[in-house]
């Protein structure tokens, strides 16, 4: 029932209002405190107290004031909405949801109210009806700029970037100052690939607001695309600056660092991160921590932190459940199904599958390049999926439909993976392999694929899934040509005599650590020269600097620029050892080293990918190339280099093993992971949860 009401006078009115104006939500609080003992039923003194109490932090008091408000005055729908957005800023979504709808009730057509019911269903995940709300608003009111720029977000989450960037060029037209709308414009600019106008965008909210520390980052982002990583890492620093804790900068700015190699204050650095990683800080993006950190317990802590942030809200509890069916379907989910490792990897595993057990299934979210490994995999399964431009719970949804019983995430926390769709249960069975070498720290991957060199028994505390052990983990393409072409050593800018070490790992993958083992390498091997695969100018002069502090004469180092496939493959001829980097192991480079011929030297760490090599060399019996320690590992490579007939007699075995080591058996790999497949559909059909598995 609707109480009494006394007012307060007009004058006292316009007095308590102009303290709150002036930025005084405390005094205002202790004013209000003293008039609710005169006038306890005047809904402005509720409502003022709970929006000086929201402006302190003291949300619960904000509500608390809110509800007595309408308690009082019921019908008040500007009050509803002070409610609803307190209850946001809360975390309580769905009851704010309650009170716009209450709001809207009152009068249909509050635009406000509206606007605010889309951002609570956008901060639900609910994007179809967030955007149905901001249509609403913009209905009522089509120069809503605040709508405008919320559309884009919504839009963009739906991945209709294009109808996204609609949207915000309006917000900036009904605003011509609106930073935000810039940097968001920015953000789906860059999602379509249109790079340079992307870049006015960021320049523009910066020019706009100096102090824009995620409009830095977001530039910073968009150069690391375009390979300009000298670019992303002042656009890194310059955030840095201003916001020193802005989420994963700190990860950005390191993994920048890498891929220049450069190393000015890397200990403190690695140091800082460790600490916010345990402090549950939102750090580093799970695969840039792979190349800096050899540490299973930082690597699965990380890695829940981003799934919390990231994806936890994504999570559905509806899992799918098929009867069984003639042929096991499994999907395989890619943005690099086209010229890329994983493409290079998997290829022939995609051909041989057994198409009386199984038929195969490709979603494809990346580019459509229609280049050598696109053609090639798309002719090479039963379906090939183009989904780009599918919202995450569409694909989710198609893929059900077709009642995939196995989904296969090729890409984890790689580059433009769609982690999103294993969120929301694509398949009844997911598993994660090859792309991304960690666990994902989370419950809704079921399984991973690897093996007992990769993940001993004592390590599997540190991965949320379970394990499918294979007998060696790496799939190949056995029917590759090798190149007739020899190289010079003068074409590839070589001395005429001296032992060649190489690694054509990406520089990312090149530590302090492991630079120090090659200086105090080659610095016991007379004569010889290392030669690096270095993809930026500034890495290369970074690298010089470095092995001439070593006392080691930079001419020694000899640096390899990109080739076609072919030509890469046959500038291995001309090198004798390959070493391989630590933490992160060659993966696809090691197969390909072994396959022209160069043995691969590496070192057992702990983590996923400072085991893989080892597991390469495994499969392929040499495991006298495993050492197992950094000092070993230097130790052998001076007594291989320094000994021709020790390195003969494994390039030798190495031939040998070419022939019939199980890492080029691609028929015999299929097999073993399609045993696996069998396995844990059987598991899956029999109501089992999911277990480690033997094969």
């Amino acid at each position: 029932m609707k109480k009494n009401i006394l007012n307060l006078t007009e004058d006292k009115r316009k007095s308590l209002i102009s303290v709150y104006l002036k930025g005084n939500p405390k005094e205002t609080v202790t004013l209000i405190s003293n008039l609710l003992k005169n006038f306890p039923n005047d809904p402005l003194l509720f409502n003022l107290n709970g929006a000086c109490y929201k402006e302190m932090g003291l949300l619960d008091e904000a509500i608390k004031n809110f509800k007595n408000a309408l308690e009082v005055k019921p019908d008040d729908i500007e009050i509803y909405c002070n409610l609803g957005k307190t209850l946001k800023a809360n975390g309580q979504l769905n009851e704010a949801v309650t009170y716009y709808r209450k709001a809207l009730e009152i009068n249909p057509n509050y635009s406000d109210a509206h606007y605010n019911l889309g951002n609570a269903f956008l901060s639900l995940n609910k994007l179809n009806s967030a955007v149905k709300s901001y249509e609403m608003a913009l209905y009522d009111n089509p120069n809503f700029a605040d709508a405008h720029n919320n559309m884009g977000n919504a839009l963009s989450q739906l991945r209709q970037f294009k109808l996204a960037v609609k949207h915000y060029k309006e917000a900036i037209n009904l605003r011509p100052r609106f930073v935000n709308a810039y940097n968001n414009l920015g953000v789906s600019l860059l999602d379509l690939k249109l790079y340079e106008s992307a870049i006015n965008c960021f320049k523009e909210a910066i020019n706009l607001h100096p102090d824009y520390a995620e409009a830095y980052r977001n530039l910073g982002n968009l150069f690391w695309e375009l390979h300009n990583y000298d670019e992303a890492q002042i656009n890194y620093k310059n955030a840095n600056k201003i916001s020193p804790d802005l989420d994963y900068l700190i990860g950005n700015l390191l993994s920048s660092k890498a891929h220049l190699c450069d190393w000015n204050s890397i200990s403190e650095a690695l140091d800082q991160l460790k600490t916010k990683i345990c402090n549950n800080e939102k750090t580093i993006r799970p695969f840039f921590m792979l190349s800096l950190v050899d540490d299973l317990e930082l690597h699965k802590k990380n890695a829940e932190i981003f799934f919390n942030d990231k994806y936890s809200k994504f999570v559905s509890n509806s899992i799918p459940h098929y009867a069984g069916h003639k042929k096991i379907k499994i999907g395989y989910f890619s943005a690099d199904f086209r010229n890329h490792p994983v493409s290079y990897l998997t290829a022939e595993l995609f051909e041989v599958h057994d198409r009386n057990q199984f038929e195969i299934h490709a979603f494809s979210f990346g580019t459509d390049t229609n280049d050598e490994m696109n053609l090639r995999i798309k002719s090479g399964v039963d379906f090939f999926h183009d989904i780009r431009s599918m919202p995450h719970l569409d694909a989710v949804k198609f893929s059900r439909s077709l009642e995939i019983d196995i989904a296969i995430d090729l890409g984890g926390y790689t580059a433009n993976s769609r982690t999103e769709i294993f969120a929301m249960s694509a398949a009844p069975i997911q598993a994660s392999y090859i792309g991304f070498l960690g666990t994902m720290g989370t419950g809704y991957y079921d399984y991973l694929v690897a093996d007992e060199v990769i993940i001993p028994k004592k390590n599997q505390q540190y991965y949320s899934e379970k394990i499918i052990y294979l007998p060696s983990f790496q799939a190949n393409d056995s029917t590759q040509d090798l190149p007739e072409k020899v190289f010079t050593r003068k074409e590839l800018g070589l001395p005429d005599k001296g032992f060649v070490f190489c690694c054509f790992n990406n520089t990312y993958k090149i530590t302090p650590t492991t630079f120090n083992s090659w200086a105090r390498i080659l610095d016991q091997v007379k004569d010889s020269v290392m030669m690096l695969y270095i993809d930026n100018e500034t890495a290369k002069a970074n690298l010089v600097i470095e092995i001439e502090k070593r006392g080691i004469s930079s001419e020694r180092l000899i640096f390899a620029e990109r080739m076609p496939k072919t030509d890469y493959l046959a500038r291995y001829r001309a090198a004798d050892l390959f070493l391989d980097t630590h933490p992160y192991n060659a993966g696809t480079t090691a197969s390909d080293a072994l396959r022209m011929g160069v043995p691969v030297l590496t070192y057992l760490g702990e983590s996923f990918a400072s085991r893989m090599c080892s597991s390469i060399l495994s499969a392929i019996n040499l495991p006298e190339l495993i050492c197992l320690n950094q000092d070993q590992y230097e130790s052998t490579a001076i007594d291989f280099a320094n000994n021709p007939d020790k390195i003969k007699k494994i390039k030798e075995k190495l031939s040998n093993n070419l022939l019939t080591s199980k890492l080029y058996d691609t028929k015999q790999f299929t097999k073993n992971i399609e045993s696996a497949y069998i396995k844990v559909y059987e598991r899956s059909q029999d109501g089992l949860d999911s277990e480690h598995v033997y094969i």
